[in-house]
């Protein structure tokens, strides 16, 4: 079958042998390139099938997401619902050092897999993942009513996450670099930063975006970091000491009160079909996976979230 693997001469689709696993084999429908899929590819990371964004179809017709999380379910964090913490050895991601799901079919556990709501297409349901974590994130922010939220980035995570602070029924305005990101944010009925808040998502990953936060958040406001940093996070410390900043750490998604993260952004994407509509700009059939990428790279070229399918 075709996968999506990077190569000594950068991203090729290759036949590889599909593997006889146990679980439940989808037939792929849509995976979404992922800001992290670009950097290792950037920085030539080999040997697996990318893509921990995806979506598929049962042998009986059932559509599902995949919670692409591999957890043992037995250790203190899993008994508490957070998988994404899980202390095993064999805890890791589909799709990420492991083979994943920009390919013609995966088998999955059947832990993993997401039903999806009416209303939800396939086709774009590989935004179940990266809503599960604007989701995780927007939840681990505690939000009280009546406090202003702000987001910064204009991508794919941080659109997700104004989308799932409104579905709890918080304003939200959004900082954006590019201006296809600021008709998007209009579209979700995002307003622009402006004055402090209570709470700064961090979706921008960036030394100037975190800067911006510690700027936008009020005296003893809270930073949610959504932003990926490969080492060291560079929170600004006098502001940050000044204002008296908390700085929440999010990553991926778990279960809260037993309801799962992803569960939960699904039936977000389901309920408000707009936001797919916004959030995928670009759709690549899988041969094209190398073009597809470039496309991903380049944020000034109006991409925010590049999906793959057959």
């Amino acid at each position: 079958m075709r996968a999506v693997r990077n190569t000594d001469s950068g991203i090729r689709v290759a036949e590889v042998e599909e593997l006889g696993a146990p679980g439940v084999r989808l037939t792929i429908a849509s995976a979404g390139i992922c800001g992290t899929d670009v950097s290792f590819a950037t920085s030539g990371v080999l040997g697996y099938t990318y893509g921990h964004e995806f979506a598929g179809t049962a042998s009986d017709g059932a559509c599902y997401a995949v919670e692409p999380t591999v957890y043992c379910g037995e250790c203190d964090q899993c008994r508490a619902g957070h998988v994404q913490r899980c202390n095993a050895p064999e805890h890791g991601t589909l799709g990420i050092f492991r083979d994943g799901g920009m390919c013609d079919a995966v088998t999955v556990a059947e832990n993993m897999l997401v039903r999806l709501p009416s209303g939800l297409d396939v086709r774009d349901a590989c935004l179940v993942e990266p809503a599960s974590v604007a989701w995780h994130g927007v939840r681990s922010a505690a939000l009280e009513p009546g406090e202003r939220v702000a987001v910064v980035g204009g991508g794919s995570i941080g659109l997700l996450a104004a989308a799932a602070a409104r579905q709890r029924g918080f304003d939200v305005d959004v900082e954006v670099r590019h201006k296809h990101q600021r008709i998007a944010a209009e579209r979700l009925g995002l307003g622009s930063a402006d004055g402090v808040y209570d709470v700064v998502i961090d979706a921008a990953g960036s030394e100037a975006g975190l800067a911006r936060c510690a700027e936008l958040a009020r005296a003893g406001g809270r930073v949610v970091l959504l932003g990926v940093y490969q080492h060291t996070a560079p929170i600004p410390g006098i502001v940050s000491l000044v204002k008296e900043l908390i700085y929440i750490h999010s990553i991926a998604y778990g279960r809260h009160d037993g309801v799962r993260d992803t569960e939960q952004a699904a039936a977000m994407l389901a309920g408000n079909p707009e936001i797919a509509q916004t959030v995928i700009t670009h759709r690549f059939p899988l041969d094209d996976a190398a073009e597809a990428f470039r496309v991903a790279s380049d944020r000034a070229s109006g991409a925010i979230k590049v999906v793959l399918h057959p």
